[in-house]
């Protein structure tokens, strides 16, 4: 894993791309602090699965809990005086 700040990152790209093809991680930092990285692509691409939230609905999550299926209650759900 190397180190190089975003001036010599900008230079230099294509030595610090063959490096990331090779497996290798670079930090990119500016003034002193690291800001970025340059990953292998499979790393990105676990990454993002990693880190993508899962939109579900409401029903779906309620049939993850034990007893599986719940029936629904038909009737209204207040009375209504008319």
């Amino acid at each position: 894993m190397s180190t190089v700040s975003l001036k010599d990152a900008k230079a230099g790209l294509s030595t610090y791309v063959d490096e990331a093809i090779r497996g290798e991680f670079v930090t990119i930092t500016r003034h002193g602090k690291p800001v970025a990285a340059l990953v292998p692509l499979a790393a990105a691409e676990i990454a993002q699965r990693t880190l993508k939230p899962t939109r579900r609905s409401f029903a779906s999550y309620l049939k993850e809990f034990p007893g599986g299926e719940f029936e629904r209650n038909r009737s209204p759900a207040r009375e209504v005086d008319l």
